[in-house]
């Protein structure tokens, strides 16, 4: 433990935790390189007095009404609106995007906040009056339990809130297991919900490392489990929590492509590769990686994007800088590393992002936005998520070339074609296998009323986020078939019911 720093507890039962941690990680500042924290690392003890705290408050809560639920949920609503500036500081100072960035995170987020105060119009069920002689059948949806989420580095505040929101209003008490690279969002979060009067207990934040997110996915009270990060650990996290009987919704990676048609707005084709390549240092599952250009478009288009890019500047987020650092030094070296090997692999490094001047401490976990063009299917850069400001351009010849290019690929998260034919965007929007589609958006990211989530490699679980999905998922369906009969008629009759 680094000594003379604070310490970021878990928070159980409506308080933070006393206990001495057994272990803990560190928490940098990815501007200045610096150490800012410690974060205590859950062990199997508080693992299990985290749950079964989780648990004791979902057998109140759930037979509270749906009037006090969205009563606490409008309360948390305000709140968070009231603090989303406090809120986004916290994301800057631990995850490094700059706080435009953090602002529009928690601001999605807040979306799904608003669509949960919905929820007694969501939990409406059906009703069948008299479907045989004095019989009425009605179906009803009831809470799951203790819910788990396990959320990524990228998005402290926003990827959580894509869950809790809804399970806490159908009922559920959640067990939120955030980043240790970036934990102050959750604690922050949990504080809000005591404010806004959620019982204790049924807010849960357990810090740690695969520990923890092991003791989730095992645990015997725990009966669902959300998450979102890296394909590896998507699959991981799938198959752990189904094999121990939990409903899982693990979204993984992503290697999202934006098809560029020779009849596009170039100019426009240009901003948006540069926004949704470089925001928040491409550290987006919905992140563009991949600019498809149909020739003969590409030169117009990379001397465009490169154009943009060197108006970019890189800093400290706090500094009104364009963007930020990446969120550890590990990472940012892994990062680097693909730079290398896509140069060494022999695509053509239009812009190298190593070693750049940045507004920013020396120390600081700094890559500056990078451009590659003549990127081939075969090179690492292409093939595989690089989760860092590393922009590929690969050139096709024509639609169908591109398309199948895309189509081929093991991911499925988001893509985006730019073009000014709307039957060419009408035929890419129904023969694109992706789950999440933009037509000259080149982030589409679904408001809280649809599902988010992708296709093939990007998705495990038949559920995706929030939305309709989401309601469904942190709930169990129930029919009741229901006759309340005449004193009048009785007696035996053994035979098989008919719908009569």
């Amino acid at each position: 433990m680094t000594s003379l720093l604070p310490t970021i507890s878990h928070w159980i039962n409506g308080t933070e935790w006393s206990g001495a941690p057994a272990r803990v990680g560190e928490v940098y500042d990815p501007a200045t390189g610096a150490i800012t924290a410690n974060v205590a690392f859950a062990d199997a003890e508080v693992v299990d007095a985290a749950v079964a705290g989780a648990k004791k408050a979902y057998l109140s809560w759930r037979e509270s009404s749906l009037t006090k639920r969205t009563q606490v949920l409008f309360a948390f609503r305000e709140l968070l609106n009231a603090h989303r500036e406090e809120l986004a500081a916290l994301v800057t100072a631990e995850h490094g995007k700059v706080l435009a960035d953090s602002l529009g995170e928690v601001t999605r987020g807040l979306e799904v906040v608003e669509f949960a105060c919905g929820i007694p119009q969501l939990l409406k069920g059906g009703f069948s009056e008299g479907v045989s002689t004095g019989v009425d059948v009605y179906s009803i949806r009831q809470p799951l339990g203790v819910v788990g989420v396990i959320s990524p580095f990228n998005f402290p505040a926003m990827v959580p809130m894509w869950f809790f929101p809804i399970a806490i209003a159908a009922g559920n008490s959640v067990v939120i297991k955030p980043s240790e690279k970036d934990p102050s969002a959750a604690n922050f979060i949990a504080q809000l919900w005591a404010k806004a009067g959620l019982p204790e207990g049924v807010f849960t934040v357990l810090h740690g490392d695969k520990v923890a997110v092991d003791g989730l996915l095992t645990h015997p009270d725990v009966k669902s489990i959300s998450f979102v990060g890296s394909t590896p650990i998507a699959r991981y996290v799938y198959e752990t929590g189904t094999a121990h009987g939990k409903r899982v919704q693990a979204l993984g990676g992503a290697k999202n492509h934006m098809l560029v048609l020779p009849d596009a707005d170039l100019n426009l084709a240009a901003d948006q590769a540069v926004n949704a390549g470089f925001g928040s240092a491409g550290e987006r599952c919905m992140a563009i990686s991949v600019v498809v250009a149909v020739e003969p478009v590409a030169d117009q288009l990379v001397a465009g994007i490169a154009e943009r890019m060197s108006r970019l500047r890189t800093g400290d987020g706090r500094r009104g800088c364009d963007m930020g650092p990446l969120v550890t030094r590990v990472h940012r070296d892994k990062v680097a590393s693909y730079v290398a090997a896509g140069a060494k692999e022999g695509a053509t490094l239009v812009v190298d992002g190593r070693g750049i001047e940045v507004d920013g401490a020396d120390e600081g976990f700094w890559l500056g936005p990078t451009l590659f063009d003549h990127v081939t299917t075969d090179m690492s850069i292409y093939q595989e998520e690089i989760f860092g400001p590393v922009l590929s351009i690969v050139r096709v010849n024509s639609y169908d070339e591109g398309l199948a290019l895309i189509n081929d690929h093991p991911y499925g998260n988001g893509t985006a074609i730019f073009t000014n034919d709307g039957g060419a965007a009408r035929r890419f929007q129904n023969e694109v296998e992706v789950g999440m589609v933009g037509i000259n958006v080149p982030v589409p990211v679904p408001m809280a009323y649809y599902s988010f989530g992708g296709w093939k490699n990007s998705l495990f679980g038949d559920s995706h986020a929030h939305g309709l999905e989401g309601v469904n998922f942190f709930t169990r369906g129930k029919v009741v078939t229901s006759r309340w009969l005449d004193p009048s008629h009785g007696g035996l009759n053994l035979g098989f019911p008919t719908q009569t």
